[in-house]
């Protein structure tokens, strides 16, 4: 056997070793950019549904919210809105918090695969408007029927 053959199987077995290493760090970068993605879904679903809580004027839809934000982020589930202050009517009321809870975000990387992590739980995505500039816009009604 010439030296030139037993060379060519140690690279081959060199770029299997590389590329290992290579595809799981490309991996758990992707990962990475997955779980920002979906904070940053979640905070924009947050911001999305207290608008249209603000603006709808109605303490009682928030059936109506969640399923808007769920077209932002399909995995919002748990939904809070707060209205503040705590038993008013829809006309007295003065702001609103809306919090998403109970996000999980899984894991799909080689990685977290071999070591089953379980999945993470996101933080609170949490939005407070006030309701001052309640109706005035023309294109309110438009967004309250959706």
């Amino acid at each position: 056997m010439t030296k030139r053959k037993a060379q060519a199987g140690s690279t081959a077995v060199e770029f299997a070793l590389v590329m290992l290493v290579f595809l799981t760090f490309l991996l758990g970068l992707l990962d990475l950019t997955r779980l920002l993605y979906t904070w940053q879904a979640a905070s924009e679903a947050a911001r999305v549904g207290a608008r249209y809580a603000a603006v709808c004027d109605d303490t009682s839809r928030s059936a109506d919210v969640r399923a808007l934000m769920q077209r932002t982020l399909p995995a919002v589930s748990q939904v809070t809105i707060d209205w503040l202050p705590a038993g008013c009517a829809a006309s007295q009321c003065q702001s609103l918090r809306l919090r998403v809870t109970g996000l999980q975000f899984q894991w799909i990387s080689p990685i977290a695969g071999i070591n089953a992590l379980a999945p993470i739980a996101l933080p609170v995505a949490s939005v407070e408007l006030t309701r001052e500039a309640m109706r005035q816009d023309p294109q309110s009604t438009a967004l309250c029927t959706l």
